[in-house]
């Protein structure tokens, strides 16, 4: 399951998680983004327990999108225990982003 974030849950959902999530941040005028959504929610469902996966609409969150210089969507950061370790710029199919989640969140 896919979670919507915004600046009033981010710190709670992901800075604070002691855990690991993928951020997806995306726009919905963005074609890229579109073919993303059904990637990660599927990647998500593969990995239900062990990692949390969640979307970040940078029109309507500026200030995060700031925060974390996003520059390009889509862009897919990796946290553990609240940092980034990994970050994704541009679409991508369903074994390359399972393999990035297992390279660097498992």
């Amino acid at each position: 399951m896919v979670i919507e974030l915004g600046e009033s849950n981010f710190k709670n959902e992901i800075t604070d998680f002691p855990g690991v999530a993928v951020v997806d941040f995306w726009a919905p005028w963005c074609g890229p983004c579109k073919m993303m959504g059904p990637v990660v929610d599927k990647i998500s469902e593969k990995f239900t327990g062990k990692v949390k996966f969640a979307k970040i609409n940078v029109d309507d969150n500026q200030n995060l999108s700031a925060q974390f210089k996003i520059m390009s969507i889509p862009s897919i950061l990796f946290f553990k225990n609240g940092s980034v370790v990994h970050t994704h710029v541009g679409a991508t199919n369903e074994t390359d982003l399972e393999n990035q989640v297992n390279q660097h969140l498992l």
